[in-house]
């Protein structure tokens, strides 16, 4: 069976929402779920510049371990990602690789000045989870606006789509995890 290992990184007061994140992940992408902690130095991955985390150097960083026997890897942070060419990222992920990265910090209500809300936060963070982890499987954005691989540059457009995969894009998916099993 194909194995996801999730690896939260300063994520440590957040259980409960990294319990439920595994159960979507497993039932959506039919994977056994693990978690692991960092085997690595998450500061190093800090731009004091920007006062962010460079998502690249965190992917990097969850695909040092050459020991690691996960199908996929995902990382998962509280704080707040950035690439260069873009202000912030939700998450960023190797397409047709094994591992990705998916924040909270700009899925919390709270960073839009509104109550929080734990409901929403976990809706938002499964559907980025199974975004980021569907680029590791190829896929591209979809046009497709209800499907989870629509693009999401606002939280608002998060909050608009599903958390499964359209007809086509499962297709790709299902094709690899027949493809892992035999």
């Amino acid at each position: 069976m194909r194995c996801l290992t999730l690896v939260p990184i300063f994520f440590s007061a957040r259980q409960d929402l990294l319990q439920q994140v595994s159960l979507h992940l497993e039932r959506t992408l039919h994977m056994e779920v693990s978690v692991r902690r960092p085997w690595f130095d998450p500061e190093a991955s800090f731009d004091s510049s920007r006062g962010q985390y460079n998502s690249s150097r965190f992917l990097a960083q969850l695909l040092s371990d050459q020991s690691e026997s996960a199908t996929k890897i995902l990382g998962i942070t509280s704080v707040d990602l950035f690439i260069p060419v873009l202000t912030y990222v939700f998450g960023e992920a190797q397409v047709d690789g094994r591992a990705a990265i998916v924040s909270i910090h700009r899925l919390r209500s709270e960073a839009y000045g509104l109550p929080p809300d734990d409901t929403l936060l976990a809706r938002r963070l499964e559907k980025e989870a199974v975004h980021e982890l569907g680029h590791t499987f190829g896929l591209v954005h979809c046009f497709e606006p209800q499907c989870v691989m629509n693009t999401s540059t606002y939280v608002e457009e998060i909050d608009l789509k599903s958390a499964e995969f359209c007809r086509k894009c499962l297709t790709t998916v299902r094709s690899q995890t027949e493809e892992d099993a035999g």
